[in-house]
Protein backbone atom coordinates (compact mmCIF):
# COMPACT_ATOMS: atom_id res chain seq x y z
CA UNK A 1 0.00 0.00 0.00
CA UNK A 2 1.18 3.62 -0.80
CA UNK A 3 2.75 5.57 1.97
CA UNK A 4 0.42 8.36 2.97
CA UNK A 5 0.91 11.84 1.12
CA UNK A 6 1.73 14.24 3.55
CA UNK A 7 -0.26 17.70 2.18
CA UNK A 8 1.35 20.96 1.22
CA UNK A 9 2.63 23.05 4.17
CA UNK A 10 1.56 19.70 6.38
CA UNK A 11 -1.76 20.99 5.79
CA UNK A 12 -1.35 24.26 7.60
CA UNK A 13 -3.70 27.06 5.90
CA UNK A 14 -5.59 30.24 6.36
CA UNK A 15 -7.91 28.58 8.76
CA UNK A 16 -4.75 27.71 11.22
CA UNK A 17 -2.77 30.75 10.44
CA UNK A 18 -6.10 32.14 11.71
CA UNK A 19 -6.45 30.63 15.08
CA UNK A 20 -2.98 31.21 15.37
CA UNK A 21 -2.62 34.66 14.81
CA UNK A 22 -5.57 34.98 16.79
CA UNK A 23 -4.19 33.38 19.86
CA UNK A 24 -1.05 35.81 19.23
CA UNK A 25 -3.23 38.78 19.23
CA UNK A 26 -4.98 37.69 22.22
CA UNK A 27 -1.87 36.75 24.78
CA UNK A 28 0.00 40.19 23.29
CA UNK A 29 -2.95 41.62 24.89
CA UNK A 30 -3.85 40.02 28.10
CA UNK A 31 -0.64 38.28 29.05
CA UNK A 32 2.40 40.63 28.86
CA UNK A 33 5.01 39.04 31.23
CA UNK A 34 4.65 42.08 33.53
CA UNK A 35 1.15 40.63 34.06
CA UNK A 36 2.59 37.28 34.41
CA UNK A 37 5.27 37.87 36.73
CA UNK A 38 2.48 39.59 39.18
CA UNK A 39 0.80 36.37 38.54
CA UNK A 40 2.82 33.39 39.45
CA UNK A 41 6.07 35.25 40.97
CA UNK A 42 5.41 38.89 42.62
CA UNK A 43 6.33 36.57 45.95
CA UNK A 44 9.30 34.12 46.18
CA UNK A 45 8.25 32.89 49.65
CA UNK A 46 4.57 32.40 48.81
CA UNK A 47 6.66 30.13 46.37
CA UNK A 48 9.01 28.37 47.85
CA UNK A 49 8.87 28.88 51.75
CA UNK A 50 4.64 28.59 51.95
CA UNK A 51 4.28 26.57 49.14
CA UNK A 52 1.42 28.11 47.76
CA UNK A 53 -0.01 27.09 44.51
CA UNK A 54 0.91 30.23 42.07
CA UNK A 55 -1.65 32.25 40.90
CA UNK A 56 -3.82 32.13 37.31
CA UNK A 57 -6.40 35.01 35.79
CA UNK A 58 -9.49 33.25 35.84
CA UNK A 59 -11.16 35.73 34.22
CA UNK A 60 -8.64 35.57 31.38
CA UNK A 61 -9.42 32.14 31.05
CA UNK A 62 -13.05 32.38 30.98
CA UNK A 63 -12.09 34.62 27.86
CA UNK A 64 -10.53 31.57 26.71
CA UNK A 65 -13.62 29.50 27.10
CA UNK A 66 -15.58 32.19 24.90
CA UNK A 67 -13.22 31.58 22.33
CA UNK A 68 -13.44 28.48 22.14
CA UNK A 69 -10.16 26.83 22.64
CA UNK A 70 -11.24 24.39 25.35
CA UNK A 71 -13.19 23.06 22.07
CA UNK A 72 -10.64 22.78 19.40
CA UNK A 73 -9.43 18.92 19.99
CA UNK A 74 -13.39 18.20 20.24
CA UNK A 75 -15.28 16.72 17.07
CA UNK A 76 -17.90 18.89 16.19
CA UNK A 77 -20.81 16.08 16.16
CA UNK A 78 -19.96 16.86 20.42
CA UNK A 79 -20.29 20.67 20.20
CA UNK A 80 -16.57 21.16 19.30
CA UNK A 81 -14.08 22.91 17.01
CA UNK A 82 -12.90 19.62 15.64
CA UNK A 83 -9.22 21.79 14.83
CA UNK A 84 -6.57 20.05 12.94
CA UNK A 85 -3.71 19.11 15.57
CA UNK A 86 -1.59 21.15 13.01
CA UNK A 87 -3.89 24.03 13.99
CA UNK A 88 -3.68 22.96 17.49
CA UNK A 89 -0.18 22.65 17.82
CA UNK A 90 0.57 26.34 16.77
CA UNK A 91 -1.96 28.03 19.03
CA UNK A 92 -0.18 26.19 21.49
CA UNK A 93 3.57 27.33 20.70
CA UNK A 94 1.64 30.83 21.34
CA UNK A 95 0.89 29.72 24.63
CA UNK A 96 4.12 28.59 25.50
CA UNK A 97 5.60 31.72 24.28
CA UNK A 98 3.48 33.48 26.87
CA UNK A 99 4.14 30.88 29.42
CA UNK A 100 0.33 30.85 29.77
CA UNK A 101 -0.90 29.98 33.22
CA UNK A 102 -3.69 27.52 32.56
CA UNK A 103 -5.44 24.27 32.42
CA UNK A 104 -5.81 24.50 28.97
CA UNK A 105 -2.88 22.25 27.48
CA UNK A 106 -3.74 19.37 30.37
CA UNK A 107 -7.09 19.88 28.72
CA UNK A 108 -6.17 19.47 25.30
CA UNK A 109 -4.54 16.15 26.03
CA UNK A 110 -7.61 14.80 28.08
CA UNK A 111 -9.42 15.66 25.05
CA UNK A 112 -7.27 13.59 23.38
CA UNK A 113 -7.95 10.59 25.38
CA UNK A 114 -11.38 11.01 25.19
CA UNK A 115 -11.78 11.31 21.25
CA UNK A 116 -9.26 8.14 21.14
CA UNK A 117 -11.98 6.13 23.63
CA UNK A 118 -14.40 6.49 20.80
CA UNK A 119 -17.52 5.88 22.79
CA UNK A 120 -20.61 7.13 23.24
CA UNK A 121 -20.01 7.83 26.70
CA UNK A 122 -16.73 9.65 26.06
CA UNK A 123 -18.32 11.96 23.76
CA UNK A 124 -20.89 13.51 26.33
CA UNK A 125 -17.83 14.53 28.48
CA UNK A 126 -16.19 15.60 25.30
CA UNK A 127 -19.41 17.68 24.92
CA UNK A 128 -18.86 19.35 28.78
CA UNK A 129 -15.37 20.09 27.97
CA UNK A 130 -16.81 21.59 24.68
CA UNK A 131 -19.08 23.87 27.01
CA UNK A 132 -15.90 25.19 28.71
CA UNK A 133 -15.25 22.05 31.67
CA UNK A 134 -11.31 21.44 32.37
CA UNK A 135 -10.24 18.23 32.41
CA UNK A 136 -6.46 16.54 32.97
CA UNK A 137 -4.78 13.02 32.50
CA UNK A 138 -4.28 11.39 35.81
CA UNK A 139 -2.68 8.18 34.65
CA UNK A 140 0.84 8.47 35.87
CA UNK A 141 1.83 5.74 38.59
CA UNK A 142 4.27 6.62 41.22
CA UNK A 143 7.29 5.30 39.95
CA UNK A 144 6.63 8.09 37.31
CA UNK A 145 5.34 5.83 34.19
CA UNK A 146 3.50 7.25 31.91
CA UNK A 147 3.18 3.81 29.68
CA UNK A 148 -0.52 2.79 29.89
CA UNK A 149 0.43 -0.63 29.30
CA UNK A 150 2.09 -0.54 33.09
CA UNK A 151 -0.47 1.96 34.86
CA UNK A 152 -1.23 0.20 38.01
CA UNK A 153 -1.49 2.99 40.29
CA UNK A 154 -5.09 2.43 40.64
CA UNK A 155 -7.28 -0.64 41.06
CA UNK A 156 -11.57 -1.37 40.44
CA UNK A 157 -13.01 -4.54 41.71
CA UNK A 158 -15.77 -6.29 41.15
CA UNK A 159 -18.12 -5.43 38.51
CA UNK A 160 -19.00 -1.81 39.31
CA UNK A 161 -16.29 0.04 39.33
CA UNK A 162 -14.50 1.92 42.52
CA UNK A 163 -11.30 2.96 42.42
CA UNK A 164 -8.40 2.53 45.76
CA UNK A 165 -5.10 4.31 45.59
CA UNK A 166 -3.18 6.93 44.02
CA UNK A 167 -2.37 8.89 40.32
CA UNK A 168 0.70 10.88 40.53
CA UNK A 169 1.68 14.24 38.82
CA UNK A 170 -1.45 15.30 37.26
CA UNK A 171 -0.98 18.54 35.77
CA UNK A 172 -2.79 21.82 36.60
CA UNK A 173 -5.43 19.39 39.21
CA UNK A 174 -6.67 21.91 41.07
CA UNK A 175 -7.62 24.08 37.74
CA UNK A 176 -9.12 21.21 36.40
CA UNK A 177 -12.67 20.20 36.67
CA UNK A 178 -12.81 16.47 35.13
CA UNK A 179 -10.08 13.74 35.40
CA UNK A 180 -9.28 11.04 32.84
CA UNK A 181 -8.40 7.93 35.19
CA UNK A 182 -6.75 5.11 33.97
CA UNK A 183 -7.49 2.19 36.31
CA UNK A 184 -6.76 -1.52 36.32
CA UNK A 185 -9.59 -3.94 36.21
CA UNK A 186 -9.68 -7.61 35.76
CA UNK A 187 -6.15 -7.90 34.04
CA UNK A 188 -7.07 -4.61 31.56
CA UNK A 189 -7.02 -1.08 31.90
CA UNK A 190 -9.72 1.04 31.51
CA UNK A 191 -10.84 4.86 31.45
CA UNK A 192 -13.04 6.42 33.69
CA UNK A 193 -13.89 10.22 34.30
CA UNK A 194 -13.89 11.68 37.67
CA UNK A 195 -14.90 14.83 38.45
CA UNK A 196 -13.25 16.74 41.22
CA UNK A 197 -15.89 17.18 43.55
CA UNK A 198 -16.11 13.36 43.37
CA UNK A 199 -16.92 12.09 47.24
CA UNK A 200 -13.62 10.17 48.09
CA UNK A 201 -11.62 11.97 46.11
CA UNK A 202 -9.12 14.37 47.46
CA UNK A 203 -5.91 16.12 46.18
CA UNK A 204 -2.35 16.50 47.69
CA UNK A 205 -0.69 19.22 45.92
CA UNK A 206 2.70 18.70 44.47
CA UNK A 207 6.02 20.78 45.59
CA UNK A 208 7.43 22.11 42.15
CA UNK A 209 9.41 24.83 40.45
CA UNK A 210 7.07 25.76 37.70
CA UNK A 211 5.46 28.31 38.70
CA UNK A 212 2.62 28.72 35.77
CA UNK A 213 0.96 25.42 36.87
CA UNK A 214 0.32 23.29 39.60
CA UNK A 215 0.66 19.35 40.05
CA UNK A 216 -0.86 16.92 42.50
CA UNK A 217 -1.32 13.37 43.75
CA UNK A 218 -4.96 12.29 43.72
CA UNK A 219 -6.01 9.92 46.29
CA UNK A 220 -8.91 7.76 45.39
CA UNK A 221 -10.84 6.33 48.73
CA UNK A 222 -14.07 4.11 47.73
CA UNK A 223 -14.56 6.39 44.63
CA UNK A 224 -17.45 5.09 42.74
CA UNK A 225 -17.46 4.96 38.87
CA UNK A 226 -21.14 5.13 37.84
CA UNK A 227 -21.80 3.33 34.38
CA UNK A 228 -22.16 6.78 32.43
CA UNK A 229 -18.41 7.77 33.64
CA UNK A 230 -16.62 4.55 32.18
CA UNK A 231 -15.63 5.81 28.93
CA UNK A 232 -13.23 3.10 27.60
CA UNK A 233 -12.94 -0.59 28.58
CA UNK A 234 -9.60 -0.79 26.86
CA UNK A 235 -7.83 2.12 28.51
CA UNK A 236 -4.50 0.65 26.41
CA UNK A 237 -5.60 0.90 23.40
CA UNK A 238 -7.16 4.79 23.90
CA UNK A 239 -4.33 6.16 25.62
CA UNK A 240 -1.45 4.65 22.78
CA UNK A 241 -3.88 5.93 20.30
CA UNK A 242 -4.65 9.41 21.92
CA UNK A 243 -0.64 9.41 22.98
CA UNK A 244 1.00 10.76 19.68
CA UNK A 245 -1.66 14.11 20.10
CA UNK A 246 -0.93 14.12 23.76
CA UNK A 247 2.96 14.52 22.87
CA UNK A 248 2.87 16.83 20.33
CA UNK A 249 0.55 19.03 22.55
CA UNK A 250 3.89 19.07 25.32
CA UNK A 251 6.17 19.32 21.85
CA UNK A 252 4.17 22.40 21.12
CA UNK A 253 4.38 23.98 24.23
CA UNK A 254 8.26 24.09 25.06
CA UNK A 255 8.96 25.19 21.32
CA UNK A 256 6.83 27.89 21.85
CA UNK A 257 8.74 28.75 25.59
CA UNK A 258 12.20 28.01 23.72
CA UNK A 259 11.30 30.36 21.13
CA UNK A 260 10.68 33.51 23.83
CA UNK A 261 13.79 33.08 25.59
CA UNK A 262 15.61 33.26 22.81
CA UNK A 263 14.33 36.06 21.35
CA UNK A 264 14.55 37.77 24.59
CA UNK A 265 18.12 36.51 25.09
CA UNK A 266 18.85 37.54 21.60
CA UNK A 267 17.35 41.25 21.92
CA UNK A 268 19.57 41.89 25.65
CA UNK A 269 21.99 40.83 23.44
CA UNK A 270 21.86 43.56 21.27
CA UNK A 271 21.30 46.19 24.18
CA UNK A 272 23.86 45.19 26.73
CA UNK A 273 27.20 46.18 25.86
CA UNK A 274 30.71 45.41 27.18
CA UNK A 275 34.37 46.77 25.75
CA UNK A 276 31.96 49.50 24.19
CA UNK A 277 30.25 46.73 22.60
CA UNK A 278 27.13 45.31 22.32
CA UNK A 279 27.59 41.65 23.59
CA UNK A 280 25.66 39.88 20.81
CA UNK A 281 29.07 41.51 18.80
CA UNK A 282 31.32 38.68 20.09
CA UNK A 283 31.35 34.97 18.74
CA UNK A 284 31.02 33.81 22.01
CA UNK A 285 27.35 35.08 22.43
CA UNK A 286 26.25 35.21 18.65
CA UNK A 287 27.12 31.30 18.12
CA UNK A 288 25.54 29.68 20.78
CA UNK A 289 22.54 31.76 20.08
CA UNK A 290 22.44 30.36 16.34
CA UNK A 291 22.72 26.83 17.35
CA UNK A 292 19.59 27.65 19.75
CA UNK A 293 17.74 28.84 16.58
CA UNK A 294 18.76 25.90 14.50
CA UNK A 295 17.33 23.37 17.01
CA UNK A 296 14.19 24.77 17.82
CA UNK A 297 13.76 25.82 13.86
CA UNK A 298 14.65 21.67 13.64
CA UNK A 299 11.90 20.80 16.39
CA UNK A 300 9.16 22.53 14.84
CA UNK A 301 9.87 21.20 11.78
CA UNK A 302 9.51 17.09 13.52
CA UNK A 303 6.21 19.00 15.47
CA UNK A 304 4.57 20.35 12.24
CA UNK A 305 5.66 17.04 10.37
CA UNK A 306 4.31 14.96 13.64
CA UNK A 307 1.12 16.86 13.64
CA UNK A 308 0.42 16.43 9.95
CA UNK A 309 0.92 13.04 10.40
CA UNK A 310 -1.96 12.61 13.31
CA UNK A 311 -4.38 14.54 11.16
CA UNK A 312 -3.70 12.39 7.66
CA UNK A 313 -3.21 8.97 9.52
CA UNK A 314 -5.55 6.39 8.11
CA UNK A 315 -3.96 3.07 8.69
CA UNK A 316 -2.74 1.10 11.08
CA UNK A 317 1.05 1.55 9.57
CA UNK A 318 0.11 5.37 9.42
CA UNK A 319 -1.11 5.96 13.23
CA UNK A 320 2.52 3.79 14.23
CA UNK A 321 4.45 6.21 11.84
CA UNK A 322 2.21 9.29 13.56
CA UNK A 323 3.34 7.87 16.87
CA UNK A 324 6.95 7.60 15.96
CA UNK A 325 7.15 11.54 14.59
CA UNK A 326 5.63 12.28 17.87
CA UNK A 327 8.11 11.01 19.74
CA UNK A 328 10.44 12.59 17.46
CA UNK A 329 9.00 16.00 17.93
CA UNK A 330 9.07 15.56 21.84
CA UNK A 331 12.51 14.39 21.56
CA UNK A 332 13.58 17.66 19.53
CA UNK A 333 11.69 19.87 21.44
CA UNK A 334 13.42 18.58 24.64
CA UNK A 335 16.83 18.31 23.55
CA UNK A 336 16.20 22.52 21.79
CA UNK A 337 14.35 23.37 25.61
CA UNK A 338 17.50 22.30 27.02
CA UNK A 339 19.67 24.24 25.27
CA UNK A 340 17.75 27.07 25.00
CA UNK A 341 17.38 27.59 28.45
CA UNK A 342 20.90 27.11 29.56
CA UNK A 343 22.29 29.71 27.36
CA UNK A 344 19.62 32.44 27.87
CA UNK A 345 20.16 31.61 31.68
CA UNK A 346 24.08 32.28 30.92
CA UNK A 347 23.94 35.19 28.24
CA UNK A 348 21.92 37.21 30.61
CA UNK A 349 24.68 37.60 32.84
CA UNK A 350 24.74 38.18 36.29
CA UNK A 351 21.01 38.66 36.27
CA UNK A 352 20.28 35.80 34.65
CA UNK A 353 19.49 33.48 37.59
CA UNK A 354 17.96 36.38 40.00
CA UNK A 355 14.21 36.09 40.79
CA UNK A 356 13.81 39.38 39.34
CA UNK A 357 14.51 38.42 35.99
CA UNK A 358 11.91 36.56 34.06
CA UNK A 359 13.90 34.32 32.39
CA UNK A 360 13.35 32.02 35.30
CA UNK A 361 9.80 31.65 34.94
CA UNK A 362 10.36 30.56 31.39
CA UNK A 363 13.21 28.64 32.22
CA UNK A 364 11.47 26.29 34.99
CA UNK A 365 8.18 25.70 32.40
CA UNK A 366 10.53 24.38 30.28
CA UNK A 367 12.10 22.08 32.96
CA UNK A 368 8.89 21.04 33.97
CA UNK A 369 7.99 20.00 30.41
CA UNK A 370 11.16 18.51 29.05
CA UNK A 371 10.51 15.85 31.54
CA UNK A 372 6.96 15.51 31.55
CA UNK A 373 5.78 11.93 29.69
CA UNK A 374 9.19 11.55 28.64
CA UNK A 375 12.21 13.40 27.86
CA UNK A 376 14.64 13.69 25.11
CA UNK A 377 16.14 10.32 25.91
CA UNK A 378 13.41 8.37 26.60
CA UNK A 379 11.86 8.96 23.43
CA UNK A 380 14.64 8.01 21.38
CA UNK A 381 15.04 4.72 23.74
CA UNK A 382 11.38 4.06 22.55
CA UNK A 383 12.11 4.30 18.85
CA UNK A 384 15.38 2.54 18.75
CA UNK A 385 13.16 -0.33 20.87
CA UNK A 386 10.81 -0.27 17.92
CA UNK A 387 13.36 -0.38 15.39
CA UNK A 388 16.04 -2.45 16.37
CA UNK A 389 14.61 -4.61 19.17
CA UNK A 390 14.95 -4.33 23.31
CA UNK A 391 18.06 -1.71 24.61
CA UNK A 392 19.70 -3.45 27.35
CA UNK A 393 19.89 -0.13 30.19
Amino acid sequence: MAKNVSPKDFGFGEDEQMLRDLARKFLDENLPVEKLRQLVAADSEAAYARGERPGWDKGLWKQIVELGWTGLAVPEEHGGIGAKWIGIVALVEEVGKHALPSPLVPTLCASAALNAADTTEAGLWLARIAEGASASLAITDARGSWDPADTDALASVGDAITLHGRAHFVQDAFKADLFVVSARRNGGTVLCVVPRDTEGLTLEQSHIHDLTRDQATLHFDDVHVPPGHLVSEDGVAALCAAWPAVLVTIAADLCGTSEWQLQTTVAYASERKQFDRQIGFFQAVKHPLVNAMVDIDRAKSLLYDAACQIDTAETDDDRLAADTAARMAKSAASDAARFASDRSVQLHGGIGFTWESDIHLYFKRSLHNQALYGDGVEQRKVIAERLMGPVES
